[in-house]
């Protein structure tokens, strides 16, 4: 009967754990993680006409992430530093627009 309670509790402590909402970032940092992925997202990309920003919110491994749709169909996840607001990774929904020839090899200045 002992180790069926200690198994529960030890469980609800670790689900518990699961479920513990983390906190949202305040409103200059969203404003500048907003920014800083419009200017990327233009300045890397072709033929990229309109950007929507849908969330700013905390990645499962704990970084600033910002989820958005360009062109109002192309979706797109960038991962932004928190400490210095640059890219640190883009996920490129389906058909996204290619890239900048001369931003290919290396992420041109946004």
């Amino acid at each position: 009967m002992k180790k069926l309670i200690f198994s529960l509790i030890v469980i609800s402590i670790l689900l518990g754990g699961c479920f513990v909402k983390k906190e949202d970032y305040d409103e200059e940092t969203i404003t500048k993680a907003e920014a800083v992925a419009e200017s990327y997202l233009r300045s890397n990309y072709k033929d990229i006409e309109t950007i929507e920003i849908e969330k700013v919110y905390t990645g499962q491994l704990g970084g600033l992430e910002v989820r958005g749709t360009a062109n109002n169909k192309y979706r797109f996840n960038l991962t932004v530093g928190e400490s210095n607001f640059t890219i640190m990774g883009i996920s490129e929904g389906e058909n996204f627009p290619e890239r900048k020839e001369e931003c290919k090899v290396k992420s041109c200045d946004y």
